[in-house]
């Protein structure tokens, strides 16, 4: 299996090279040159598989050259039990991602957010930890990983690369736009191979800066710099496995169908179902659910992709969504315009300087349904009146960004088809909305109880990409 970039001017390459690289040189993202297919019979015959079983079936299909035994091996690591250990009462902690049935047949929540920071990210990047340690070890080399992060990813990747040999973090971070829980995951980690920088700005000024010190050439390849977020191909391929998982969960046979509302910012967690989709899963509809910073609504609605600028950007109860520029969009847009690179060059030449785009009219725009995706937008009243609906009907209580994605699977109902919304965090992860919405404190883990009272350390600097690569280097070359 080698990969091709989404804007056709980088040779195609296997998986290892780009777990390390990130960005392509070109600029674009990583894509399998074709998905594999998964027939109905060999569906079915994942039924009785374990989550580290059913990941291993999964990522060889995308993996060949680890060994087969190692990438086994490295599954088996990944998804234990223990790990995912903040499972709740009743659900059974071996099934890593347990479905709960709200509505028994007709609406459930995947539950994502078993791992050691409380969020869905640690699915992939549990993984993603392990695999840079092989990979790195394996060719006696290190790597420098810069990242960006609205809220969940950069614990996700601290916590997964903490004390990992051969591996530094840099995270950047919005400047006190996190909730309080998430600053104190990030901040608090004492590790030396972990570095928080909180940025002036929005998410989207962050992750300016990591695009573009990861198109500096030099700068990537003097400085071994790689990426966490989902850019990393690896990231997307490991959120795969959960839509097999949740599928096989929800149904009995493979030919019966099911939907996914997803809560989606950066557009990685909804990107990895289009995946599967496109690899037999079956999939009626994806439910492509925002906050106020409704960019993936508008284009799904309209055909028009509009990333905001960084004042047009709100800064929500929904904080990890608090996305106007969503990176993995390009790889769904890649398969939309049926993976013609000259096109994807032309469209994001638009976004890159500013613009926006629009498809009505084109032959591209025609196919979307052939795509089954829909959308919805949700606001703060709205998380406020679902948080308390679900508590009250269910008595199950969600965070703000799942609460988003409950908020428009419902209006996506439909007989007959299970819908199954992707958990993203545990509500202990945004207090504050919890008590507005419930008057109450959300359940916490005993063993984060008191996070925030722990010592932090971070850097606050400007949203300037040559001073946060003059850091960079002096702290690469300082430990060096």
């Amino acid at each position: 299996m080698r990969y091709i970039s989404t804007r056709g001017q980088s040779p195609a390459l296997p998986f290892c090279d780009i777990l390390l690289g990130g960005l392509a040189p070109d600029g674009g993202l990583y894509l399998p040159e074709s998905y594999p297919r998964i027939g109905p019979a060999e569906l079915d015959t994942w039924r009785s598989l374990s989550y580290a079983d059913l990941a291993f079936a999964i990522l060889s299909r995308f993996i060949d050259d680890i060994p087969p035994g190692d990438l086994k091996a490295l599954c088996d690591k990944t998804y234990r039990a223990e790990v995912y250990c903040h499972a709740r009462a009743g659900d059974n902690p071996e099934a890593i991602t347990p479905l709960h049935w709200l509505e028994p047949g007709r609406l459930a929540l995947v539950e994502l957010s078993n791992g050691p920071t409380l969020a869905f990210k640690d699915m992939a990047m549990q993984l993603l930890g392990n695999l840079f340690e092989y990979v790195l070890d394996q060719r006696g080399e290190e790597i420098n990983i810069l990242g960006a992060t609205s809220g969940d990813t950069g614990s996700a990747a601290e916590y997964a690369m903490r004390g990992k040999h051969g591996v530094r973090v840099f995270m950047l971070s919005p400047h006190g736009l996190m909730s309080p829980f998430q600053r104190a995951q990030m901040y608090s980690l004492q590790d030396p191979n972990i570095y928080n920088i909180a940025v002036q700005g929005m998410f989207d000024d962050a992750q300016d800066v990591v695009k573009a010190v990861s198109n500096d050439a030099e700068f990537k390849a003097r400085y071994k710099i790689g990426a966490v977020n989902s850019i990393n191909w690896a990231r997307v391929a490991a959120q795969i496995v959960y839509y097999f998982k949740a599928y096989l969960a929800a149904t009995t046979s493979s030919d019966q169908q099911v939907a996914f509302a997803v809560p989606s910012g950066n557009f990685g967690n909804i990107c990895a179902g289009h995946i599967a989709r496109m690899m037999g899963l079956p999939i009626d509809r994806l439910v492509c659910a925002t906050n106020e910073n409704d960019v993936l609504d508008e284009f799904f609605r309209t055909g028009v992709y509009r990333p905001r600028k960084t004042a047009e950007t709100y800064a929500t109860s929904s904080p990890s969504m608090d996305i106007s520029k969503a990176s993995n969009f390009e790889r769904f847009v890649f398969d939309l315009v049926g993976r013609d690179a000259t096109v994807v060059r032309a469209l994001w030449s638009k976004v890159d300087g500013g613009g926006a785009f629009d498809l009505r009219g084109t032959p591209h725009w025609d196919r979307l349904a052939e795509f089954a995706f829909v959308s919805g937008r949700s606001s703060h009243a709205d998380r406020l009146a679902t948080i308390r609906d679900t508590w009250s009907r269910h008595g199950v209580m969600v965070d703000t960004h799942t609460a988003d994605g409950l908020k428009v699977a419902r209006e996506q109902l439909a007989d007959g088809i299970p819908m199954l919304v992707l958990e993203t965090a545990l509500p202990a992860k945004f207090e504050a909305t919890i008590r507005e919405a419930l008057g109450r404190d959300p359940e916490r883990p005993a063993d984060l109880a008191h996070i925030e009272s722990l010592p932090q350390r971070c850097e606050v600097m400007a949203a300037d990409t040559v001073a946060i690569k003059a850091y960079l280097a002096r702290e690469i070359e300082g430990r060096r």
